[in-house]
């Protein structure tokens, strides 16, 4: 069992939580989760909290939030044991369950699971069957997971936890606070940051797609690619996510960008601050995306073009080349202003309208030249 100090007027991160070895259970008090998010107990302060959920779907022994009036009248049928209401919230009728008072109720409940979620990655040590390399340097409290391997002079920052079957070439650094899920694969020489979280199945530093056709022969001649992957701190990358390094220099992340799953960033790109793109994205190389850019999932981003800071991309857009003017909202395949291209999509909706009109009206033109 893991028990947490509380911290002075109930501000530590993690406090009193119980980790069980039986099916990994984190359990704590309605008293405890109100000492960590600043709440006043109405209901048994000692109720018991060993998972979270909605609150439609409440069971025994859950915590939950209540913060859409929608969602109200779960309050007076759900089993969740303590839920999370705001301040001036007045129960029409008695409630069963335990009630937390708080100003923000989903800004609370995101804040404990992050605690919640803490208590699970508090993993540290070697585990059997891993390989780390005497040359490689490890932090305070690092956790390597079985069959993970560690190669030559990797560089690990504190707290840093790399689960089962993780590959870190060598020369790789991966600085405070980072997690890496089971299957990453993180080739050499490649530089992840701090607070990063990168989920399974993630490739890091692959080549590059580089060939130059041979005219003598008709093959297209492999590139060597002998850059690296520089990621930047506080950034998050979803599972499957492949990220190449640059044929030379680097393909860089800058701080906080966020990458869904089944993304693909080519070599060379440079993806600027706090973007974030969804699911099935491509961006061809050498490609410069600015500061806060959104993307849509499964957009077409072409090679060798500059998307400016702030510029939006509605989902299965398809970009060919440069957007310069920052701030700008595009959509379509090719894609341009999506003012215009929502102007265009109400005339392509009316086509076969237009078409059937248009073969009256030839229609009776042909008439009246018979006519006369």
């Amino acid at each position: 069992m893991l028990n947490l100090n509380l911290g002075a007027k109930g501000t530590s991160k993690i406090a009193n939580f119980a980790l069980q070895n039986q099916g990994m259970m984190v359990e704590f008090t309605a008293r405890q989760v109100a000492a960590l998010v600043g709440g006043k107990i109405e209901g048994n302060p000692e109720a018991t909290v060993r998972t979270i959920s909605g609150i439609e779907h409440g069971t025994e022994f859950s915590l939950s939030f209540l913060a859409n009036p929608r969602y109200f009248p779960y309050l007076y049928t759900t089993l969740a044991s303590v839920v999370l209401v705001p301040d001036e919230f007045v129960p029409e009728t008695p409630v069963k369950c335990t009630l937390i008072r708080v100003p923000d109720p989903h800004k609370s409940f995101v804040e404990l699971l992050g605690h919640y979620n803490s208590v699970y990655k508090h993993k540290t040590g070697i585990e059997t069957y891993s390989h780390v390399s005497a040359t490689a340097k490890l932090g305070t409290d690092v956790y390597v997971g079985a069959f993970s391997y560690i190669g030559e002079n990797v560089v690990l920052g504190s707290n840093v936890k790399i689960y089962p079957n993780v590959y870190l070439g060598d020369h790789a650094v991966v600085l405070d606070d980072s997690v890496l899920f089971p299957g990453v694969k993180i080739y050499p020489a490649c530089k992840i940051g701090a607070r990063c979280t990168i989920h399974s199945g993630t490739v890091i530093g692959a080549d590059g797609f580089g060939y130059a056709p041979d005219t003598e022969s008709g093959l297209h001649k492999k590139v060597p690619q002998v850059g690296n992957v520089v990621i930047e701190d506080d950034v998050d990358i979803g599972a499957g996510t492949t990220i190449d390094r640059a044929t030379v220099g680097s393909t860089i992340i800058r701080k906080g960008v966020k990458l869904d799953n089944l993304v693909h960033i080519a070599h060379n790109v440079d993806i600027g601050e706090n973007s974030v793109i969804c699911a099935q994205c491509g961006i061809a190389g050498s490609t410069k995306i600015g500061q806060d850019v959104m993307m849509g999932g499964q957009c077409g981003i072409t090679g060798h073009i500059t998307i400016a800071n702030h510029v939006r991309i509605a989902a299965k857009s398809g970009i060919g080349a440069s957007i310069l003017n920052e701030g700008e909202t595009v959509q379509g395949a090719p894609a341009f202003n999506i003012g215009e291209f929502k102007r265009s999509y109400v005339l392509f909706k009316k086509l076969p309208e237009l078409e059937k009109r248009i073969s009256e009206l030839e229609q009776m033109i042909a008439d009246l030249k018979q006519t006369t």
